[in-house]
């Protein structure tokens, strides 16, 4: 259970096992995976660790329990899963929530439920779950998983116990190219991540996200001409688009790295433009950008005008004083 990740995630694991000891757990954690490929697994070792009832960390301890098993076989009543329906997660699937968690619990008097891919919350949804938040009630804890707390709503976070995992040196290994280190960042399913490792177009879709910052930061306003609708052909359907913004996103954090005169995190081999781009940016325009881009690709989630918002990202980067 919990104790399985005691050298991996110490600062978390020893917070975790302080809150329970002393009665301090809160009613909403917000667990930032900072690509923590066991991010999920993690999470439910928590709710494991919470659900017990002699909150035991180590899985030996409970020798395999009737109540361990029923949580595993994802049969505990007690503990609802919410994974994205599609691309987001939808209203219903948290109005079907609350149906459930107002009824008392069966089993304990302790109740979990775990969104995962908090960042995938479009506005109705992330309403939903707000005003969950805004009436905690002290036997119901909600463990919310996004790989970068900047991703959620603030109103969202705010109301949650930010908990940020030790990130894994996964991207920085030498022996992964820009490619790869992409697709586990996309992407959690190893289908999933495969299925973008292979498929024919992805190289053409990584370069021309590339290309077109670097376009964008040379010639400014010149992109909404040149750049726009061949960019749009490329990644023309929602998903893409959202996808192509995580990326810009980042490439600019990256270039936040450069001013830092940090290791570059995924673009090592745009070392050179990227520092040329940090070389006319200041800490101060980089993190604007960013605040920029994080608002434009939640946008996406709804029916935005891709054109429209392409040409605002254009015009809302250029407006930045650097």
């Amino acid at each position: 259970m919990l104790d399985e990740y005691a050298l991996e995630q110490p600062i978390i694991y020893k917070t975790l096992l302080n809150a329970v000891l002393k009665n301090t757990i809160t009613h909403a954690y917000l667990l930032e995976l900072n690509g923590y490929s066991k991010g999920f697994d993690f999470a439910m070792a928590f709710a494991k660790f919470l659900l017990c009832p002699n909150h035991y960390p180590n899985g030996e301890k409970c020798n395999g329990c009737h109540q361990c098993e029923t949580i595993d076989d994802g049969n505990f009543l007690e503990l609802k899963i919410i994974h994205p329906d599609g691309q987001w997660i939808k209203k219903e699937q948290l109005e079907e929530l609350q149906q459930e968690f107002n009824r008392k619990a069966l089993v304990g008097n302790q109740k979990i439920y775990i969104i995962d891919g908090a960042d995938k919350l479009n506005t109705s949804s992330a309403n939903s779950i707000l005003k969950f938040l805004e009436e905690p009630v002290p036997e119901i804890t909600a463990i919310l998983l996004v790989d970068n707390a900047y991703q959620v709503m603030n109103t969202i976070v705010s109301r949650c116990q930010i908990l940020s995992l030790k990130k894994e040196n996964i991207y920085q290994k030498a022996q992964l190219d820009l490619k790869s280190k992409l697709a586990y960042y996309s992407f959690h399913e190893q289908d999933e991540i495969q299925k973008f490792l292979n498929n024919e177009d992805t190289d053409e879709k990584i370069t021309s996200v590339v290309d077109y910052i670097y376009y964008l930061e040379k010639n400014g306003y010149q992109a909404i001409i040149y750049k726009n609708k061949p960019f749009l052909e490329i990644f023309n359907d929602k998903n893409l688009l959202y996808l192509a913004f995580q990326w810009f996103i980042l490439y600019y954090k990256d270039v936040l790295n450069c001013l830092m005169k940090k290791n570059i995190e995924f673009f090592q081999e745009e070392k050179d433009k990227m520092e040329e781009i940090a070389a006319k940016n200041t800490l101060l325009s980089v993190s604007k950008k960013l605040e920029i881009l994080l608002d434009l690709s939640e946008k996406i989630k709804f029916n935005v005008n891709a054109t429209m918002l392409m040409d605002k990202l254009v015009i809302d980067l250029m407006e930045v004083k650097k």
